[in-house]
């Protein structure tokens, strides 16, 4: 399966996709194309250190978010992308991009959905006073964070958290549950069912609704 990943940023989700690649742990998949709209986003850096085709895509160079999702969309159908990956993209995606890739987006988001969607969520989850916090990996519809959630992992609140400390700690969940979720894919033991997502089990006969690794100590 080839993947086209979005990021903006630093692109450690992008490395840990990348190693999961390498190893083998997202069994006959591939990073075909990394895209960024910012120059200097080191995870172009990280895609060309592992020999991935990667594009600088700046949307200010663009009239309309259409027109730059239409370019995203050339690129990714040029190097025969089959399942986008946002990691860290830092633009919202509309129609053009939905309808090319129905059902096929996934984003990371840094808080147990339907809990702290939208920006800062980890500054959400802390000045509501959560216990318990997490990351989701989930199907983009048309809302902010709001499609099938294909799979959680939740880490606690610490008292003497703060903003820096439970984002590290989330992370380390993310690069974790992005991988496995790609895997799902990989493997064709998704389904979408409204908004729903059903994991068909690796076992014959049996099927879960949703997945989710234990809580870290």
């Amino acid at each position: 399966m080839r993947l086209g990943v979005l990021a903006s940023g630093s692109g450690s989700n992008l490395q840990a996709i990348l190693d999961a690649c390498a190893s083998g742990r997202i069994p006959a998949s591939q990073v075909a194309l990394v895209i960024s709209n910012l120059a200097g986003a080191k995870a172009l850096e990280r895609a060309h250190r592992s020999g991935v085709p990667a594009l600088l895509l700046p949307h200010k160079e663009h009239p309309s978010r259409d027109a730059y999702d239409a370019a995203i969309v050339a690129s990714l159908e040029k190097h025969g992308v089959e399942l986008v990956c946002l990691a860290g993209f830092m633009r919202l995606i509309g129609p053009v991009l939905l309808g090319a890739y129905r059902e096929r987006i996934l984003n990371i988001h840094p808080a147990l959905l339907p809990a702290f969607p939208g920006l800062h969520a980890v500054k959400q989850a802390l000045a509501a006073g959560a216990r318990v916090s997490g990351c989701t990996v989930h199907v983009v519809d048309e809302g902010t964070d709001t499609g099938p959630i294909v799979i959680q992992a939740a880490v606690p609140v610490l008292d003497s958290d703060t903003e820096e400390t439970l984002a590290a700690r989330i992370l380390r969940q993310e690069h974790r549950c992005y991988p496995r979720a790609i895997q799902l894919f990989a493997e064709q033991r998704i389904s979408i069912e409204g908004r729903r997502v059903r994991v068909k089990s690796a076992w014959p006969d049996e099927t879960k609704t949703g997945a989710s690794p234990p809580i870290e100590d």
